[in-house]
């Protein structure tokens, strides 16, 4: 491979990425680093396994409390914090009556999760509130490390960190114009201070979603992790990252993680428990459903008006162990079966329904979790997703005789046959959009008369034409690889003045493989992991510098590579046969 690494003209072993850029290893002038671009967040796997989301502070002054309103208290900066620096407040009670807060503007909606640093001084009361037309309130008690009491739909924590600190935590569900961080009575928000009271506060954070997540210092609203223009380093399938590149979906459902009345219908009074287990995110965000009723059917539901299509339902499913005496379903549509879910062995049945479903895929995602995806293509108008935690006794039939929990989270509903990666919601839907990756007008980088285009990856998408390509920025003149041409096969080609020569070559698109594509002059072959292919011609030859642009497309934007890719090299001459097959041997 040494001597492969010294014909390259460029590698690129997705490792290091920024903002727009996924840096390639060779050339080390930089001029081979391919520009990327997705105008929103997005997820992925990370190194721990876990999915990983878009990070946020949206506060501004999140550490400044200087500049926070102030009502009833004064702030001293310079205290000892929680994480071994000075950079902790202490809040005194500064009036005799009334409320004795700090306050700032920040309008925000949906599911939120506010939290802050604290530790008892002279007094051991804090709270933190969500305000103007819809309050949801937490008092915590600092001496006790527990929450006091709470005015809020959804959730309050407290976490010691150490040395008398906790974090305290709020997750709520509404639409406010304020957050406010408070000394208290008791569970009493106005009470007579005496101008002593005092308790430590640091790093106060608000962020979409169920659950606080590591702090981010902010000035101005702050967003990190997989945002705007991020690339992706996947690593779903191995401890070695892939790069990730999607087209553009859009969750539908407006709330992923939250199945709470308002956006899921509950049927027969179905129980629901909000963060109470780790989800394939890794933190405690996942929700255990209990259908209490053995006497009746209970699920939660989203009804959504739809264009005509194809629809793709997916939700992540807790792994459980041992016999089983109840089992989980999901439906979607109304003339449909359910899918009936052993969530021991990951199988299913289908039952009642008109239909079979078009699709139904069951991935083990972890060691905990399942990913349950139905896909049917559906009529206009409302359509009902809905899931069970016990909608089967035996695991063969609907049965009203089943009572039982199963956790779950991340629910999703895209257009498309297939489902692509978590896009989570908290109030709306979001929109995940395609994703581009090239390296534009290098020829240098490509030796056109002859050459080796090598690439290592899979699609995902087994019924659309993935493209990666040099070209000269049109589909005129280009050496493509085509995954997948169809289910079993693969498509590798040449247009010269176009003059196109296709060769499919049967293999199986699904799985991880490594293809060479070796031209000179007219001469065209193709290697699939360690075997040769194709042998053939193309329609003419490349004159020098005719090819300029390596791309995740077919060369001229259009048929966008959507998978995983672990190497891509190019190779400024046409490799032997049996250093090409050397070269793809898995």
């Amino acid at each position: 491979m040494s001597d492969l690494y010294s014909k390259a003209s460029l590698v690129m072993n997705p490792q290091l990425v920024d903002t727009g850029k996924v840096y390639s290893i060779k050339p080390e002038d930089r001029k081979g680093d391919f520009t990327f671009t997705r105008s929103s967040a997005a997820t992925r796997v990370n190194a721990d396994g876990n999915i990983e989301k878009e990070t946020q502070n949206l506060l501004t002054y999140s550490n400044g409390f200087n500049s926070w309103g102030q009502t009833g208290v004064s702030v001293t900066s310079g205290q000892s914090g929680y994480d071994g620096s000075n950079d902790a407040w202490l809040l005194t009670d500064a009036a005799t009556s009334g409320d004795h807060r700090l306050y700032i503007g920040n309008s925000h909606s949906g599911v939120n999760t506010l939290s802050v640093y604290a530790k008892a001084g002279t007094k051991s009361i804090v709270y933190v509130q969500s305000y103007i037309s819809n309050s949801s309130i937490s008092y915590f008690d600092l001496s006790a490390g527990s929450v006091l009491s709470t005015a809020t739909d959804i959730d309050s924590k407290i976490e010691s960190v150490g040395n008398g600190w906790y974090r305290c935590s709020m997750a709520f569900n509404n639409t406010n114009s304020y957050v406010t961080i408070g000394l208290a009575e008791t569970n009493t928000r106005g009470y007579v201070g005496d101008g002593t009271g005092t308790i430590y506060i640091q790093d106060a954070q608000l962020e979409q979603g169920l659950v606080a997540r590591d702090y981010i210092e902010t000035t101005t609203p702050v967003e990190g992790g997989i945002t705007d223009n991020v690339p992706r380093l996947d690593y779903t399938d191995s401890s070695c990252p892939a790069l990730l590149l999607e087209p553009q979906r859009t969750n539908i459902v407006t709330q992923s993680e939250y199945f709470e009345d308002g956006y899921w219908n509950k049927q027969n009074a179905i129980a629901i428990n909000t963060n109470s287990d780790l989800s394939p995110e890794g933190i405690q965000n996942a929700t255990e459903l209990d259908g209490f009723d053995a006497s009746n059917f209970q699920s939660v539901a989203q009804y959504i008006t739809l264009s005509a299509g194809t629809y793709t339902f997916s939700v992540f499913l807790k792994k459980t162990t041992g016999a089983l005496t109840h089992y989980p379903a999901v439906v979607m549509g109304s003339v449909y079966k359910y899918v009936i879910v052993n969530s021991t062995t990951g199988t299913y049945v289908e039952a009642t329904g008109t239909n079979n479903n078009d699709s139904v895929i069951i991935e083990s995602w972890d060691a905990d979790w399942w990913r349950v995806s139905l896909t049917n293509t559906l009529s206009a108008g409302a359509q009902r997703f809905a899931i069970y935690p016990a909608l089967s006794a035996n695991g063969t039939g609907i049965t009203t005789n089943a009572s039982g929990t199963n956790v779950f989270w991340g629910a999703q509903v895209e257009e498309g046959s297939y489902a692509t990666s978590y896009i989570p919601t908290y109030g709306s839907s979001v929109t995940r959009v395609l994703e581009t990756c090239q390296v534009e007008d290098k020829g240098a980088l490509i030796n056109s008369e002859q050459g080796t285009l090598y690439f290592e990856g899979i699609a995902i998408d087994p019924s659309f034409a993935n493209v990666i390509s040099f070209s000269d920025g049109t589909n005129t003149n280009r050496i493509c690889l085509t995954l997948p041409q169809n289910a079993t096969n693969i498509n590798a080609f040449s247009s010269v003045g176009g003059s196109k020569i296709d060769n499919n070559i049967l293999h199986d698109p699904s799985v991880n493989s490594k293809y060479a594509i070796v031209w000179n002059g007219n001469s065209f072959k193709v290697f699939v992991n360690g075997v040769k292919k194709v042998d053939n011609t193309m329609a003419g030859s490349f004159s020098a510098n005719t090819l300029t642009d390596i791309r995740f497309d077919r060369g001229d934007g259009n048929l966008n590579f959507g998978g995983f890719c672990k190497s891509y090299l190019s190779i400024a001459s046409a490799l032997t046969d049996q250093q090409a097959i050397d070269l793809t041997t898995i």
